[in-house]
């Protein structure tokens, strides 16, 4: 319906799409399972608060002998500075603590270069990492961020650091990362991938759906979506899987309030379809979705 070439949530079943547009926010709490769970949080100030305390849970952790990290997202970013404050005020030694980078825009064969203005690796660093004390930051090599060779990228997710949470939001297509839904050519013409077969991806290039380059274009440049790359380097479902926790931020600012309804409600059912790439997250053993309640909305005509 979208976009005919390519899969995505307009193509599972329109009874499915129907019950999930009928849940309230009330609704969407009662989706809580074991490994599933639903929070609201009443403010924007408590939500981005509750977001950056995750990578002080995480860090403070960290050891010599037991490195922990964090592996966070660009959107939002309204966390980062509050990551800073927080750790140049308790005086937190992040030298044995780390940090990956989910994605990064890939332009003409290599990723994009931090200078650029819509570089994520840039956004980290000047939101964040830029800012804490030189005497508690963590060394640049505990910094990882995806490159268009993704060797080191992918080694250092086994190197025996351990990722205590993977942060993200969620984009217009259900993805978390730029893990979006594919093409609908060759092999995947009449069908997406299997769940198993999406599930073995690793970090990599994709090619972006069009409904992420102009989610992008709206939240980024002001919808001028001849600006924004349309392909990404992002991590995959074979990293995010050694994340001891997965951890969704939605503010209302990224996906909407049918999309925000969606994944949670095929996550909580055990519903996976990869042309819903969250919804794999159904498998993973502890996934927990953060809601600002003033961003849940409701799915009602109203004109504008």
């Amino acid at each position: 319906m979208l976009a005919p070439d390519w899969w995505d949530f307009t193509t599972l079943d329109d009874e499915l799409l129907s019950d999930v547009a009928k849940l309230t926010p009330g609704d969407l709490l009662q989706l809580s399972r074991e490994g599933f769970k639903v929070i609201f949080y009443d403010t924007l100030e408590d939500f981005y608060l509750a977001e950056a305390l995750e990578y002080i849970t995480a860090w403070k952790q960290a050891s010599a002998s037991n490195p922990v990290g964090i592996c966070g997202p660009v959107g939002p970013t309204e966390q980062l500075p509050l990551v800073t404050r927080m750790v140049n005020e308790l005086r937190l030694d992040l030298s044995n603590a780390h940090f990956w980078g989910m994605d990064e825009w890939y332009v003409n064969g290599k990723e994009l270069d931090a200078t650029d203005p819509l570089s994520f690796e840039k956004a980290d660093r000047e939101f964040c990492f830029n800012r804490i004390d030189g005497k508690l930051r963590m060394p640049d090599l505990n910094l990882h961020f995806p490159k268009a060779d993704t060797t080191n990228y992918i080694k250092s997710w086994e190197s025996g650091i351990r990722c205590a949470v993977m942060q993200g939001g969620q984009g217009d297509t259900k993805h978390w990362a730029f893990n979006d839904p594919v093409k609908r050519e060759g092999k995947y013409c009449d069908a997406p991938p299997s769940p198993e077969e999406y599930r073995k991806l690793s970090t990599r290039v994709v090619d972006l759906h069009p409904i992420t380059c102009m989610q992008n274009a709206r939240t980024s440049s002001g919808g001028v979506v001849t600006g924004i790359p349309t392909q990404a380097l992002t991590v995959g479902p074979v990293q995010t899987w050694k994340a001891e926790k997965v951890s969704i931020w939605q503010a209302g600012t990224h996906d909407n309030p049918f999309g925000q309804r969606l994944t949670a409600f095929m996550i909580s059912k055990k519903i996976v379809d990869s042309s819903v790439p969250m919804s794999l997250l159904a498998d993973h053993s502890n996934v927990q979705f953060n809601y600002y309640r003033g961003g849940i909305g409701a799915c009602e005509t109203e004109m504008h």
